[in-house]
Order: structure tokens, then sequence, then C-alpha cells
């Protein structure tokens, strides 16, 4: 009987020191802190695309008490605006804030998750990347680089752009040099034009030196922010190229394992609340923006002819078979893009179509 009292007394305290060593690793736990870098793309707190990151790290450092602080840093000060990706990919910095349309050299699949000539509205794109399968798939496709997207903003449908000579036909296409990314630039070579991928920064000096004839960049919220209307003449609203543009939060995967569990949820949730809040601000500023383009600043406004954007349409259908054709992870990812598009269209097209036509 001694025996007995003395193994189930030393069974208690090893248990008791077993549960006091798990409870000392999960307090520990809780107080470390973290220190993060985030490089973007943007110029430092550019309105809506350079203020999206600055509002994340906030959200982040409010709800961690502390634990987790980042800091933003805009093109060019750590890192080129186009070397986002490689720095979160070697661990250079933990964070990265982008588009993924400028990784199409390195990943012919990126730009699905941002923009798609003709495709998904940004209510679609974002159903589709949360409730159906497209997140995974980005993810799946960004692992063998070590970094986790997650869905960092949307700017809505950007305009076609401003030009300094008007766009009548197909013809008018051929030898304009224009700053275009991602597959809208690939469909606009493929009409006879010149694509140039710029940073934001380099655009309005571009422009107005005639580097380039033509520039898109998001619509009147951050055209007006840049100033384009002193540079080009003509500003088309035609939405054809990025009709709801994703931007997306790149995160070392290493750095993000080794954050405890409820700081890895606070980055989750302070990702989809920036995703929501950007669309927010776009919406609220765009008009306002556009109105004092035209009435202040005398821009004048154009649309693309109909024969211009089916010869456009029919130029990106063909450019996307092609993709499909030619790399495996671009036919996976887009039948999925596809198939949700067909679908949600159908819905989109019974509902939402005679309601604005009836508004």
């Amino acid at each position: 009987m001694k025996i007995i009292s003395v193994v189930a007394i030393t069974c208690l305290t090893l248990t008791g020191c077993g549960q006091q060593e798990t409870v000392a690793k999960a307090e520990a736990s809780v107080q470390q802190s973290f220190q993060w870098k985030m490089v973007t793309s943007w110029p430092k707190n550019f309105p809506g695309l350079g203020v999206a990151p600055e509002k994340f790290a906030t959200l982040v450092n409010e709800m961690s008490a502390g634990r987790l602080k980042v800091q933003v840093y805009g093109a060019g000060e750590l890192v080129p605006g186009f070397e986002v990706f490689d720095a979160v990919s070697q661990g250079t910095v933990q964070m990265g804030h982008s588009g993924s349309y400028y990784w199409k050299g390195k990943i012919p699949a990126s730009p699905i998750f941002g923009a798609i000539p003709f495709g998904m509205t940004v209510t679609e794109l974002n159903a589709w990347l949360h409730y159906g399968g497209g997140l995974e798939l980005w993810q799946e496709l960004y692992k063998p680089f070590g970094i986790i997207p997650m869905a960092g903003g949307n700017t809505g449908a950007q305009f076609a752009g401003w030009f300094k000579k008007e766009i009548n036909s197909m013809e008018d296409l051929k030898g304009l040099k224009m700053r275009i990314p991602g597959l809208g630039g690939e469909v606009l070579k493929r009409a006879g034009a010149i694509p140039v991928t710029l940073t934001g920064g380099e655009i309005f000096s571009s422009l107005q030196s005639g580097a380039i004839d033509a520039t898109e960049w998001v619509g009147p919220y951050n055209d007006l922010a840049f100033g384009f209307y002193q540079a080009a003449e003509y500003y088309y609203s035609s939405i054809w190229h990025e009709p709801g543009t994703g931007l997306e939060f790149l995160i070392n995967e290493k750095a993000y394992k080794e954050l405890p569990s409820d700081l890895q949820k606070i980055v989750e949730v302070a990702a989809r609340a920036v995703n929501e809040d950007t669309l927010d601000e776009y919406n609220a500023r765009n008009n306002n923006a556009l109105q004092t383009l035209i009435n202040k600043h005398k821009v004048q406004m154009r649309t693309m002819p109909a024969p211009v954007m089916a010869g456009l349409k029919a130029i990106t259908d063909e450019v996307i078979a092609e993709q499909v054709a030619a790399d495996p992870n671009f036919a996976k990812v887009w039948q999925s893009y596809s198939e949700f598009m067909a679908s949600i269209r159908t819905y989109h097209d019974s509902t939402l179509k005679p309601y604005f036509e009836a508004r």
C-alpha cells in the first residue's frame, strides 16, 4: 500500500509538473512579441493602395495589444516595387502588399487572382476566393515560393485609362506605348500596342515626357491624386482589362508559422477586414474625384467604340486559350475561375442586371 501511495503521489506530482510546464509555455507564447516588416509596390501612404497596408498594420497592433507590430515601407524604401514577391519569398521581410499580376513572368496563373480582362467583378472575385475554392488554389500556387497569399483589398472596376489621342478604332492601338500590366498588357500587345510595365511612382513623368502615350492606373480617386490630367487629354472610362482588381498580402510562410495561433488568426482577420475596407473607400471616393476631374480640370471623358471593345474581347479569349494550353497550373486555376464566373453570372444577369436597368 505504501508503494502504491508513493507511486500515486509521484504520478500526481509529475502530472502537475506537466500541466505547469504547458501553462508556462502558453504564457510565454502570449507574452512573446514580434516585429515584422512589410514592403509594398505603392508610394508610401498613397490614397487607397498605400493606405491599405497601413490600416492592416494598425489593426494588427491594436488587436494584438502590441505583440505583433508591422512596419510598412513604400515602394523603393527597402526594395523596388516589383521586387516585393522575391523579398517575401527569400525572407528578407515578413510581408508584402502588391498585385498578383506583377508576377506573371514567374507564375503565369498569378494574374487570375488579381484581374482578368472581361472577367469577374469584385463581388464575384471575392465570392470565388473565399467560398469557391479560389484562395486554396492561390495558396497552392504560391507554396513552392514559401509564401501564403491573402486577399488584400480591391479597387473595384478600373477605367481604361488616359490617352494622348482618341481611340476610334483598333488601328489607333497600333504602335501605342501604354503602361499596362498583366494579361491586359498581353492583349494590347496582340492588338499592336507596346505594353510597358512601370510602378505607380514612375507613370506621371513617363507620360509627361512622352516615354509612353497612354496609361491605365486605377480610377478617378487615384488618377486625380497622381495628376494624370496634366499629361494626357483623354480619359476613357470603358471597363475591360480590370473589372474587379484584387490586391494581395504576401506573407512569408516560415514567419507566419512562428506566430502563436492567436496572432495568426489576427493576421487573417485584419487582412479580411482591409480587403473589404479598401473597396468601401474606393466606392465612396471615386465619383467625387471624377466630378472634380470633369468640372474643375475639364477632363474630356470618352468611351471605347463598340468595335474596339469587341476586338479586345476576341483577343482576350485567344490569349487565355493559349495560356490554358501552355501552363497546367493556369489551366487548373482557370477551370475553377471560369466555372464559378459562369455560374454567378447567370445569377447576376437575372437579378442585378435588370435591377440596374430598372433603377
